[in-house]
């Protein structure tokens, strides 16, 4: 399959050898500062944070010789920007409905939630909503592999793949192998179309 290429507007801010070695960091930094991987567990925040917690379960393993708790998060009725109006069609598009899956107890754990882009913020704040739901963790961390700036919460993530400085009207859209049958992220420009998670 033939993948859309980069146009003038868009700039590869990390392509997949970038990535793996992104994520190799983060794993790393995941064992030096959890002494004890056996109460760690990696939650996903749909849909490209599943993946990428997955892939780094994978190297935590590698490095480690411990297969950290895995777990995914659907995060949509708690978005600030999902509303449900009696009898009425939504205003816009509505994001689709995914399965959370955590198949482990929350108590004692230390879960860290796993993003591709941490931007204003309200995203992990829903999820953080829609985790304490399902039982009260020791404590909660995040990892995201890209950092864009431009928060409206007070959410500062544990773990950073890469720091992006970027404006209001850019975009940055990552792009994996297991959704998007390519490993990249791209910059996009105003004006530009682009896929929002």
């Amino acid at each position: 399959m033939s993948h859309p290429a980069v146009t003038r507007s868009q700039r590869v801010l990390l392509d997949e050898e970038s990535i793996r070695r992104t994520l190799s960091r983060i794993a790393h930094e995941i064992i030096e500062r959890n002494e004890d991987l056996d109460t760690v567990a990696l939650v996903g925040i749909h849909t490209r944070g599943v993946p990428i917690a997955q892939r780094i379960r994978k190297l935590v393993e590698e490095r480690s010789g411990e297969e950290l708790a895995l777990g995914q998060l659907d995060i949509t009725f708690h978005r600030d920007d999902v509303h449900v109006r009696a009898g009425q069609a939504p205003r816009r598009a509505q994001p689709l409905v995914r399965d959370t899956k955590l198949d482990f107890d929350l108590e004692g754990r230390t879960v860290i939630l796993v993003d591709d882009v941490l931007y204003t913020g309200r995203t992990i704040r829903a999820a953080i909503d829609a985790l304490f739901e399902y039982g009260r963790p020791e404590r909660v961390q995040l990892a995201v592999l890209a950092d864009r700036g431009h928060r409206e919460l007070p959410i500062r993530p544990d773990y950073v793949g890469k720091n992006l400085p970027t404006t209001r009207g850019q975009r940055v859209q990552v792009e994996l192998m297991e959704v998007d049958e390519v490993d990249r992220v791209v910059l996009i420009s105003d004006g530009e179309e682009h896929n929002v998670d």
